[in-house]
């Protein structure tokens, strides 16, 4: 392969991986192609994550005022998920990735709402680059809420779940 070949298709390369970015919604990709010996490509692509939050944040604001139409209590728990990492008690994510609530599909999940957890216990599981990364719980307590979906998309930063 020349090396304008080259150029041109790992422009295209990258050109494809920032549209992946931008199909999955994902906040960063890194890739290593190796060509051979002292010839590769490694290529991170990213786009800034405080705007992506900022959407996730708007989201339930826009949502309030019909919450608030329906009842008090509902209004209370939309004002409540405007902002659900600030809470106390929050485990937000240490990477992006996809959330799994338990080991395995069908299996039971790891923790559900009112269940008393120890610090060090797995919460959840975080798949990232086709790797498995066990969420633990940082303190002991007790599950308030989960904010997140099994099987669901989950970036940096974001709230998993309370506890208390």
């Amino acid at each position: 392969m020349s090396n304008k070949t080259s150029h041109e298709s790992d422009v295209s390369f990258i050109q494809a991986l920032a549209e992946l970015l931008r199909q999955n919604d994902l906040t960063e990709l890194q890739v290593k192609r190796d060509y051979g010996e002292n010839d590769s490509l490694n290529v991170r692509v990213s786009r800034q994550t405080q705007m992506m939050m900022q959407t996730v944040a708007a989201a339930p604001t826009a949502q309030a005022p019909a919450s608030t139409a329906t009842s008090p209590a509902a209004a209370a728990s939309a004002s409540a998920d405007t902002d659900p990492a600030s809470l106390p008690g929050a485990v937000t994510s240490p990477m992006v990735g996809t959330v799994y609530m338990s080991p395995e599909p069908g299996a039971a999940a790891f923790v559900t709402v009112g269940q008393s957890v120890r610090e060090g216990d797995t919460i959840l599981i975080i798949e990232a680059m086709k790797t498995m990364n066990h969420i633990p719980a940082p303190r002991a307590g007790t599950i308030k809420r989960i904010l997140v979906e099994d099987g669901g998309p989950v970036e940096f930063g974001a709230p998993l779940v309370i506890i208390e």
